[in-house]
């Protein structure tokens, strides 16, 4: 099998791992980076250009798509697709993904459990008072949309300091989600790792003393834990929600259930693969085989 990955740095952790998988199997494997190529659109002759040369014959398609670039590298992916190559995710999951209120809306849809949360377009004084009064109490979290990895969140304690966020960031005409803050998780939250339906991995993150955040890149660390059956389930109905085969589902784990914080269509490997010494690229790698032994294709773009 001819494997390409689309990852603008061949030496990431993530990147090393799913190579190195791959090949252990037996398996072809080039890493691209997508910001290089060209896509080329002709009727019934799509074509994609990498330093000159033309890309064809692969396969299957990882993509490692950072968030920086989601446009065009969704685009390289669906070039990809309509070439009939099988996508682990596909150009439309990611973009969906990619779009924090769009995907809490198609989750809280399926009534699967998530903070309590409002998105409000620059709102004005009153408005603060009125959007703060739904939530309840603060603390309050206050998120950009276009944040990752902790940028762009910020908890405000009192009701003072969130209406000064929230109109500082109303000012700079920044989209954002307001979220209750879930007390009892700690700091920490849940991160399950979903292929193919299956949670092949999940860690539990604590943020570093006196930071609300858990995210690893923060200064938090990981721990191997065990899913309970609703969390195990909240996990798989979101990457199902999102349509990803390969996702990270971030939980919090709150007195009413498992709360789905985010589901991300680049999951990182070193965090899950250290804290649970599981083999999760070669879930990954297993998954791909699965289906190109099945003759599957994408069904659509």
């Amino acid at each position: 099998m001819k494997i390409v990955i689309l990852s603008r740095n061949s030496k990431l952790y993530s990147t090393r791992r799913l190579v190195e998988s791959a090949k252990e199997r037996g398996h072809e494997v080039s890493v691209i980076d997508h910001t290089k190529c060209n896509i080329l659109i002709e009727g019934g002759n799509p074509k994609i250009q990498y330093n000159g040369e033309e890309l064809s014959d692969f396969d299957a398609l990882i993509p490692r798509i950072g968030a920086s670039v989601t446009f065009f590298g969704t685009a390289v992916v669906r070039q990809f697709e309509v070439m009939n190559v099988f996508c682990a995710n596909g150009s439309q999951s990611i973009v969906r993904s990619r779009d924090k209120l769009r995907s809490l809306q198609i989750i809280s849809q399926l009534g699967i459990g998530i903070p309590k949360t409002i998105f409000a377009n620059h709102p004005k004084d009153n408005d603060v008072e009125g959007i703060i009064k739904q939530l309840g109490k603060p603390p309050l979290i206050i998120k950009i949309l276009e944040g990752t990895q902790g940028l762009g969140v910020v908890l405000a304690e009192t009701q003072k300091a969130a209406k000064s966020v929230i109109e500082a960031f109303s000012g700079l005409k920044a989209n954002i989600l307001i979220q209750e803050f879930i007390k009892e998780a700690g700091g920490a939250d849940i991160r399950a790792f979903v292929v193919d339906g299956k949670v092949v991995g999940s860690m539990k993150r604590q943020g570093k003393e006196g930071d609300f955040r858990s995210n690893l890149h923060r200064g938090g660390f990981a721990t191997i834990i065990e899913l309970s059956k609703e969390e195990e389930e909240a996990a798989i109905g979101a990457a199902k929600a999102m349509e990803l085969k390969v996702a990270g589902v971030d939980i919090l784990q709150s007195s009413r259930g498992p709360l789905i914080l985010e589901v991300n269509s680049s999951p990182g490997l070193q965090g899950i693969e250290t804290a649970t010494k599981l083999d999760i690229a070669g879930e990954i790698i297993s998954f791909l085989e699965r289906n190109i032994l099945k003759g599957k294709h994408n069904d659509e773009i």
